[in-house]
């Protein structure tokens, strides 16, 4: 299904059903939209309130676009019952393409919580069929580089010395390795990891969350990081996928089960622990729209500011078919009766 064409109406039943090349500003709109209720709740301490105002928000702004969209990777667990935002569920108006979208109405809940930076909305899409689904998986193992690595992360890097691998890096960049900057999330899972990064001489970004966003930092041209490592979440990664395909960087990805019982349910699945997944393999095809609004501050994205009746929110728009990349500032006048909360 082409998702990036618009035709004329006197063409197929079909063909009517490709919606405009706008589809990725309506999903920019999607994260705005919750990140402006989120904005709200920036240092409250209250994390169920903050999930459910973000993940209420989003799923009312997905009903609005025109899109037959099926979650492949949801959020089920977070609020102890069934949301619209889990795996299976169905969103957008049902009146355009077939596609599979991954979610996260916030990216670092903790982050913004407690007022830290780099808490951000994001949602992608991509046709039906082309998200990988690894449902019971939880956890999965990560290395994201920007494009000027892309050709060096081969799929022995998965199973090296992190040092082999830093060392593939800096050479393709014309760098020192101690001139690399790594993100890693700070938990205790990644002892070992940090240690051999930091004894290879490369300089580590320890994030407390944000495990997506670290991924599109990564990613993004002049941001500075060189590389992400380590193991986080798996909507976090397919989410991430979308997002380094659209930017012509490259991932490896491994699935990661943290207890025996998560294994088991990932074997009893049919799926594989030790294999080796690309971005290609997480998101197929070219296809793919990928949509961030900043909450807190980033080094990407400003965070949501109010003031009055006005609302000022800053996002990026990544199209994989063009390869563009678009930032994009809103300014939104609250009309009667809104207030921004819920």
């Amino acid at each position: 299904m082409i998702l990036t064409t618009s035709k004329p109406e006197r063409e197929t039943a079909t063909d009517e059903r490709r919606p405009s090349r706008n589809i990725g500003l309506d999903l920019v709109r999607v994260t705005e939209a919750t990140a402006i209720k989120a904005g709200r709740l920036i240092g409250s301490g209250k994390r169920e309130d903050a999930y459910r105002v973000a993940s209420g928000a989003m799923c009312r702004a997905l009903e609005e676009v025109d899109i037959d969209g099926t979650i492949v990777i949801g959020e089920e667990g977070r609020l102890g019952g069934l949301t619209p935002l889990d795996t299976g569920q169905k969103v957008g108006s049902g009146e355009g393409p077939v596609v599979d979208v991954v979610v996260d109405p916030i990216d670092g809940t903790e982050l913004l919580i407690r007022g830290h930076p780099g808490a951000l909305s994001l949602v992608g899409i991509a046709p039906r069929g082309a998200m990988f689904s690894p449902a019971p998986a939880v956890y999965m193992e990560k290395i994201v580089v920007d494009v000027d690595a892309a050709h060096a992360l081969v799929r022995e890097c998965m199973d090296a010395p992190a040092a082999w691998t830093l060392a593939l890096v800096a050479r393709v960049k014309k760098k020192a390795v101690r001139d690399l900057s790594v993100i890693v999330l700070d938990r205790p899972r990644h002892l070992d990891l940090i240690e051999e990064i930091r004894s290879a001489g490369a300089r580590i970004l320890l994030r407390d969350e944000g495990d997506a966003e670290g991924a599109l930092l990564t990613a993004t041209p002049g941001t500075g990081v060189d590389v992400l490592m380590g193991v986080g979440g798996v909507s976090e990664g397919v989410i991430a996928a979308c997002a380094v395909k659209a930017m012509n960087g490259a991932m490896l990805a491994r699935l990661a089960p943290q207890t025996e019982q998560e294994r088991a349910e990932i074997v009893a699945a049919g799926m594989d622990p030790k294999r080796v997944f690309t971005a290609d393999d997480l998101v197929g095809g070219n296809e793919i729209f990928f949509a961030a609004t900043g909450i807190t501050d980033s080094s990407l994205l400003t965070s949501v500011q109010y003031d009055g009746r006005k609302v000022e929110t800053h996002s990026l728009l990544l199209r994989s078919e063009t390869r563009t990349r678009r930032f994009i500032r809103m300014e939104y006048v609250l009309g009667d009766g809104e207030d921004g909360d819920d």
